[in-house]
């Protein structure tokens, strides 16, 4: 197997002064890619030299992922301090944090987490594998309340060293508004969706000047995303001509041009794939884009957000566009 040395992957800090890789493997299979895939891929990661993984107790595969970090542990491969493993708190459990999360360490069999975070700022939640007209009873728009007591019981955790820094997702800035002031431990970083058609150039600088690193999700535009998620008037980043060029000049895949990209944004990718992680790794550590390439792929904004939530609508919302504060 082609192994890259994790030594020379690029780093970011976190402000607590940790080390976080500047690309990660993704595990959301979605509904197309079986645990037993998604586990292998991992462990395949892993050798070839990956360090970084964003797991999720929603996406039903950590203990097939734990059974992987446990053997190539025991194998030292890799040592646990080596490894920076994040998982997230599911909708259904924002009142039982600390369950959701020694579940998910137990699965996952790392001893800790080096991230956990609320994977939706509300409790509104759906069954696996619903379409896009679910809708949950119980849904309700978000409440600062609820959240700060979510968060709480992660700063909890934080205190009693099951988890190394709390993360935030799928947040916007009035939300942020309105929590942040009043944390007692500020998060690390916030996973957002962030792709060359939907770069999000504001909230990522309001949260750079916080001091709090952007995670870009769905990097390369998602195309194995759930059904649900996909609307005719999607753009696919990896067809934009611009891209195709770019990739065409480096004699690369437009799935790494989108990953340099990335990187050199500021933001850190965690593209999930179970056949071209080494290519996604390889990608990070060598001929980076031009300024003028830069410059060409800030033009590509469409806000073409591909994640948009529909299953998480409560009664009386007008579209998924409220989830958003837009």
């Amino acid at each position: 197997m082609k192994r890259i040395d994790p030594s020379i992957i690029p780093k970011k800090k976190l402000y607590t002064g940790a080390e976080i890789p500047c690309v990660g493997m993704g595990t959301f299979g979605s509904d197309r890619v079986a645990p037993a895939e998604v586990s292998e891929a991992v462990e395949g990661a892993i050798r070839c030299g990956y360090r970084l993984f964003d797991c999720a107790a929603c996406y039903g595969n950590e203990a097939q992922i734990g059974q992987v970090f446990r053997k190539v542990l025991e194998e030292k491969v890799a040592e646990r301090e080596e490894l920076f493993i994040m998982s997230k708190v599911w909708n259904d459990m924002h009142r039982e944090v600390e369950k959701a999360c020694r579940k998910s360490i137990a699965d996952l069999a790392c001893g800790y987490l080096d991230m956990y975070f609320i994977h939706w700022p509300f409790p509104n939640y759906h069954a696996p594998g619903c379409d896009v007209d679910a809708r949950n009873p119980d849904s309700r728009p978000f409440s600062e309340d609820e959240f700060l007591d979510t968060y709480r019981q992660c700063e909890e955790l934080a205190n009693q060293g099951l988890i190394r820094h709390i993360g935030i997702s799928n947040m916007t800035i009035p939300k942020l508004e309105a929590v942040l002031p009043k944390l007692r431990i500020m998060p690390a970083a916030a996973e957002i969706e962030m792709h060359p058609a939907f770069q999000q150039k504001e909230l990522k600088e309001y949260l750079e000047a916080r001091g709090i690193v952007p995670v870009g999700y769905m990097p390369i535009g998602s195309p194995r995303r759930p059904e649900r998620d996909i609307m005719d008037e999607d753009i696919v980043d990896l067809e934009m001509p611009r891209i195709r060029e770019i990739a065409g000049a480096h004699g690369v895949s437009p799935a790494a041009v989108a990953l340099k990209w990335a990187h050199q944004n500021g933001q850190i990718p965690i593209p999930f794939s179970i056949h071209h992680y080494y290519e996604n790794l390889e990608c990070m550590t060598k001929d980076p884009l031009t300024e003028e390439e830069m410059a060409s792929i800030a033009g590509l904004e469409r806000g073409n957000r591909l994640v948009k939530g529909h299953v998480f609508l409560w009664e009386g919302a007008k579209d998924w566009h409220e989830l958003w504060d837009e």
